[in-house]
């Protein structure tokens, strides 16, 4: 009965522990920072309970907005859009140690641009 009881115990604990739903939790909340490369500036989104990212970018050289939009994965890798309409990437991974970093790229305005970004959760 014991051997039972431990085995009960140790699937339930493991089960428990691997659902996905549980990491997503580690990135939900208001994350900013600042991107650099052919323009740069400032940028934040929120991430909700279901991955889902929005939020903006911010350009210091032509003082315009640019949305964000897309989603994060339950191990912190982020795939969004920026751009209104959507004509750019920003993409990068989050940890749970509250800081990110990745790539962004924009076709508009002309010329294209692109560059790098890091932050971290607030």
């Amino acid at each position: 009965m014991k051997k039972f009881f431990l085995l009960f115990l140790m699937t339930f604990l493991f089960i428990g522990c691997s659902s996905e739903d549980d990491t997503i939790y580690d990135y939900v909340g208001t994350w900013s920072g600042s991107y650099e490369g052919s323009d740069k500036g400032v940028w934040n989104f929120v991430v909700d309970t279901e991955g889902k990212v929005s939020g903006t970018m911010h350009s210091d050289l032509n003082n315009e907005n640019y949305v964000i939009s897309g989603n994060l994965s339950p191990s912190g890798d982020l795939n969004a859009v920026v751009g209104l309409p959507s004509k750019g990437d920003f993409r990068g991974t989050l940890s749970t140690d509250k800081k990110g970093n990745g790539n962004w790229s924009n076709s508009l305005p002309n010329p294209a641009k692109a560059g790098t970004w890091k932050g971290d959760k607030k």
